[in-house]
């Protein structure tokens, strides 16, 4: 009896510990075995090159970590043609490939070329990108824009299609029915909040982007609320991620409603996180003659 099995929409994961986009080196598959994860989700990719933004990039805050990485990636064609062949040879758990648009005409060219290959078991649609024919508002900022992109990709696809949603918004419960609506099978939140950091001293920003994204334990009672609060919101699944260390801090998101959770910032103090929030995880529910699905969405 597996009693960490759990499922994404379409996709059926043996254990529900994942990998949040962009903050896991498949180098770190030498220090543990793939076993640990169910899944692996890719950094985000674009349709062309992305050089990203300039350093410093990263600092450390109190309770977390800034970031301003800029969606720095190589471009869809370099991606399909040295990425992908080097983790279809890798991987033993099913690969989830991250990708964005500033447009949804690129959101479809990038899913058009990513249909052609074999080896990819679902999608990560990242939405907080700026939506160039509304003027640079972010596309996970609108709910009418979320549904009709969702509605487009859903049409070209049958993998796994989980849409990334941003805090930053009015509502996320409304833009997640939104994704729901149009065709989305999971969703995944929350994505990071804005943050900032200044060098006391010398009135400097301790990164170039002056607004930048702030993941890591500080993040995580605002992850959770809005876990559940999106979960009561809607029926397809969640997979939870911010803040996210220990297992008991996953077990909090499996009650409030997510059906798997993602690790980022975590791996950054500890490449061994997920072994040890995995094992934390079986042990509680052997201990306790449970399943994981005994208990999501069951918070009191």
């Amino acid at each position: 009896m597996n009693r960490l099995a759990t499922a994404l929409g379409r996709l059926r994961l043996k254990s529900p510990v994942t990998v949040a986009s962009g903050t896991f080196d498949t180098g770190y598959f030498e220090l543990f075995d793939q076993s640990a994860l169910g899944a692996y989700t890719t950094k985000t990719i674009t349709l062309a090159p992305k050089a990203g933004n300039p350093p410093p990039r990263l600092y450390e805050t109190e309770a977390g970590l800034l970031n301003s990485i800029g969606l720095q990636n190589p471009g869809l064609k370099a991606w399909l043609n040295e990425d992908l062949p080097l983790l279809r040879d890798l991987l033993q758990i099913p690969l989830i490939v991250s990708f964005s648009g500033s447009s949804e005409d690129e959101f479809l060219r990038v899913l058009d070329g990513l249909e052609l290959q074999e080896g990819i078991a679902g999608y990560e649609v990242n939405v907080s990108c700026p939506n160039v024919a509304k003027e640079g508002i972010a596309f996970g900022a609108d709910p009418d824009v979320v549904f009709s992109l969702a509605s487009s990709l859903a049409a070209l696809t049958r993998r796994e299609l989980i849409f990334k949603l941003s805090p930053n918004v009015t509502d996320i419960a409304a833009i997640a029915q939104a994704a729901e609506a149009g065709g989305a099978s999971s969703l995944a939140l929350i994505n990071t909040l804005y943050g900032s950091a200044i060098d006391w001293k010398t009135g400097r920003f301790r990164i170039s982007s002056f607004v930048c994204g702030y993941s890591g334990s500080g993040i995580k009672p605002v992850a959770l609320a809005l876990c559940h609060k999106v979960a009561l919101a809607v029926r397809i699944p969640i997979l939870a991620l911010g803040g996210i260390h220990s297992w008991q801090d996953a077990l909090e998101f499996f009650w409030a409603g997510a059906s798997a959770i993602a690790l980022g910032t975590a791996f950054y103090s500890d490449p061994l996180a997920a072994v040890k929030l995995r094992q934390g995880l079986e042990d509680f529910l052997r201990e306790n003659d449970l399943s994981l699905r005994d208990i999501i969405g069951k918070a009191r």
